[in-house]
């Protein structure tokens, strides 16, 4: 429990166990059981007809982009619907028909509402009116927008100066709130933009940028039907962004092999059965990984450093594995990287990674004669301390393979949420570009701040060092997502003000500051009308292509406001008409706001139009091998260092997981089925060998506890289960395992929690 004045909420919700069902793991992904199951939510949140003309729009050219992950959509659209089963519960929570009025929030406290779990507060039904909870009161109450801007304004201007507030983006915001939100912040003082970027993709941003030239990815989705080689790293796809599982059924189709690296067995990286084809219910599916490298958590680098030494051997045998013509051309650092390969010893990194030689070895003869090479990965590899060297080492393989700038090839960091790489491209960001604020200068006649700003670690011990007094958030569940809960609830409740832009509830609305405000807005789904013309936003997808999303459904309430509505009326609010950007005129009108993304990002010329016409790809100097901008013009090789986790006897490495019913901190259900976890989420996966030498059963009550800086992080109430995972590694969901990430443990340069490697205790207690 974490205690805010005269509220006492709880941070994390009921430790209660409900009804723990273990099954067999499945034996393929989606297929009709997947069908079923999407259907099923949909029809239960939505109904028949709302769920049916919602998925028929959901992915299609001028339909809605759905809000859950980044995946691209193909140029041509499955007529049985562009979606997955993960998809459809994103829309379906979206656009359920439930409701919250002021009488439910007369009905229920912070502090009542505090104690259910994330699943129970979700499942509230969408926000449909602005609302208010006053110092000291423990109910929220209705506001009217005009009192919600005036009282943000109030507050933002008793500030000693713009650096005490903070402004947070979720991912599923559209380019177009996310520029005026970028602006707003901007022309008020300060850089204080952090992003759920921080907590994820950050680590690839960097590790992109210092060695290719750009943080992005380099592929198209069409490439995977070309590529020899698919690797995937750190990624579930089956669960986290289910239609990836197309693309890779194309690459195994057109005869090219996929190999897997994770330290759990997940089926979506074994089979798949295909719902948009007949042979997805008839079939046994299609295999997709044809080695699967089972490496113990954060010891990628290490499995990495021995494929690269035995394809360095291999080169050295004069086998031609390497590609010299693209090394000398376009690379720089080679000789360092291969002097350096020479310093670590095969036993040693075989007993770092874990993995049977024999698989490494079979995963070289592969690569060896291989030169068409993708390599996607997600948080596996991003949360941990050394993050950035992990990309960095999938970079260096590239590189000497000369898997990049053509057909089949490349890098492919997959992004988790809909719209997350757009708001990186128009401009949130902490950092200070300068090219940005010489065109903010000269579009709108302003100087934009040119101090750094705070990312998601640096702004929570802001607040919590009372540094920072005001905490607003332009979506997402702020107080869930991030790292060290307890220390993080604590330092919101410093806040003199937070205030969420929101569709539904969620547990930041309860851990809140003195004041606090739930501004609602319109969802994907809902039609977006002003003066009897649909408007439609753009995005930008995990490859960079920028397209459209316009709703379908008529909006939950009439007291909605869209986002850049809601942004332009509190920055209208606040400057008052004094300003030199119009900024009621401009947050009514997308169109405008995209004229002036184009003046600003130059690479959007004409992205009203070209976005209408089935999108556009933004410049990628990587599919032109353009390293201009790198030192000596070229791509840069990486030394990259051995991750530095060490435990003792007593301890494990704790990686935090989603199960197959969650999006990020959305918890749709309670069942894990892919896994075979059903009805709970507060279970710890272990391997057998380890519960017989802990003495624990399967099902046995434990506690997890990690111990740095002195201090211990405690959860309590865990029920273990054998699981396929390495010896001396734990997986258990977030984010009810967040509360053991300290927020001073990061990746180096980027700052990103080690969610992925926590270093814990277990201490078995009394069955409940």
């Amino acid at each position: 429990m974490s205690k805010n004045r005269k509220r006492n909420v709880s941070v994390t919700g009921s430790i209660e166990f409900s009804n723990l069902q273990l099954k067999e793991p499945s034996k393929s992904a989606a297929g009709l059981t997947g069908v079923k199951v999407a259907i099923q939510h949909a029809f239960n949140e939505m109904g028949i007809g709302r769920s049916l003309k919602t998925l028929s729009k959901l992915n299609q050219v001028e339909g809605i982009d759905c809000p859950g992950c980044a995946w691209p959509d193909p140029e041509k659209r499955s007529k049985l619907g562009e979606f997955c089963e993960n998809g459809v519960k994103a829309i379906a929570e979206e656009a359920t028909t439930k409701k919250i009025d002021a009488s439910f929030f007369k009905n229920y406290s912070v502090e009542e509402l505090s104690q259910w779990t994330d699943y129970e507060i979700g499942k509230s039904g969408r926000l449909t009116e602005p609302m208010v909870l006053y110092p000291n009161e423990v109910h929220y109450k209705p506001i009217s927008w005009h009192d919600a801007f005036t009282l943000i304004t109030d507050e933002l201007k008793q500030l000693d100066n713009p650096n005490e507030a903070i402004f947070y983006t979720s991912g599923r915001s559209s380019n177009e709130a996310a520029f005026l939100y970028g602006l707003f912040v901007r022309a008020f003082g300060t850089n204080n933009l952090p992003d759920c970027s921080n907590m994820c993709h950050e680590s690839s941003g960097i590790a992109l940028s210092e060695t290719l030239g750009i943080g992005k990815g380099s592929v198209k989705l069409k490439d995977f039907e070309q590529a020899e080689v698919v690797m995937i790293l750190g990624q579930n796809p089956g669960t986290n962004h289910p239609r990836m599982l197309n693309s890779l059924e194309k690459c195994k189709r057109n005869d090219g092999k996929i190999i897997a690296i994770n330290p759990l067995k997940e089926v979506g990286l074994i089979n798949f059965k295909n719902p948009q084809k007949i042979s997805g219910y008839s079939s046994p599916g299609v295999a997709l990984a044809d080695i699967y490298l089972q490496v113990k958590i954060n010891q990628d680098v290490a499995l990495l450093k021995l494929i690269l030494k035995k394809l360095k051997d291999r080169e050295e045998q004069k086998e031609g594995v390497f590609d010299w013509d693209f090394i000398e051309t376009y690379t720089s650092g080679v000789e360092n990287l291969l002097e350096d390969l020479d310093k670590y010893d095969v036993t040693y990194l075989l007993e770092l990674c874990g993995v049977e030689e024999k698989l490494i070895d079979k995963t070289v003869d592969l690569l060896a004669s291989k030169s068409k090479i993708i390599i996607c990965w997600a948080m596996g590899l991003t949360q941990h301390k050394n993050a950035v060297d992990n990309i960095k080492e999938c970079v260096n393989l590239l590189l000497l393979k000369g898997s990049l700038g053509k057909p089949g090839s490349g890098t492919c960091p997959v992004r988790g949420h809909s719209n997350v790489q757009g708001d990186r491209s128009v401009g949130i960001m902490h950092y200070v570009s300068k090219d940005l604020n010489d065109a903010i200068k000269k579009e709108f006649n302003f100087e934009a701040p040119k101090k750094q700003g705070l990312d998601v670690v640096e702004s929570i011990e802001a607040m919590h060092n009372n540094k920072a007094k005001i905490f607003v958030a332009l979506g997402g569940n702020f107080s869930s997502a991030a790292s060290d809960s307890y220390y993080t609830a604590e330092a919101l409740e410093k806040c003199s003000l937070t205030v969420q832009i929101s569709t539904k509830l969620n547990r930041s609305h309860l851990i809140t500051g003195k004041t606090a405000l739930i501004l609602p807005t319109l969802g994907r789904t809902e039609i977006d009308e002003r003066s009897g013309n649909q408007r439609f936003l753009t995005v930008e997808n995990s490859m960079g292509k920028v397209h459209t999303t316009r709703g379908t459904l008529k909006p939950t309430s009439g007291n909605l406001k869209s986002e850049p509505e809601i942004i332009g009326g509190i920055a209208n609010s606040f400057f008052g008409g004094n300003h030199n950007v119009n900024w009621k005129t401009l947050s009514e009108n997308y169109d405008l706001i995209r004229e002036k993304i184009e003046n600003v990002c130059k690479a959007y010329k004409g992205v009203t139009h070209k976005a209408q016409k089935n999108g556009f790809y933004l410049p990628n100097n990587v599919r032109d091998l353009d390293f201009s901008k790198l030192p000596d013009g070229k791509a840069q090789f990486s030394l990259c260092q051995l991750s530095d986790i060490k435990t003792n006897d007593d301890e494990f490495v704790l990686m935090t997981i989603r199960s197959h019913d969650q999006f990020n901190t959305t918890i749709y259900g309670m069942n894990d089925r892919y896994r075979g976890v059903l009805g709970e989420r507060r279970i710890v996966m272990m391997n057998i060998e380890d519960m017989n030498r802990l003495d624990l059963k399967n099902k046995d009550v434990i506690n997890l506890a990690s111990y740095y800086d002195n201090k211990e992080r405690k959860i309590e109430n865990f029920k273990v289960i054998p699981y396929d995972i390495p010896k001396g590694n734990l997986a258990a969901y977030f984010p009810e395992t967040n509360p053991l990430v300290p927020i001073n443990q990061y990746a180096r340069k980027s700052q990103t929690p080690i969610s992925k490697s926590i270093k814990v205790k277990v201490y078995k207690t009394l069955i409940l």
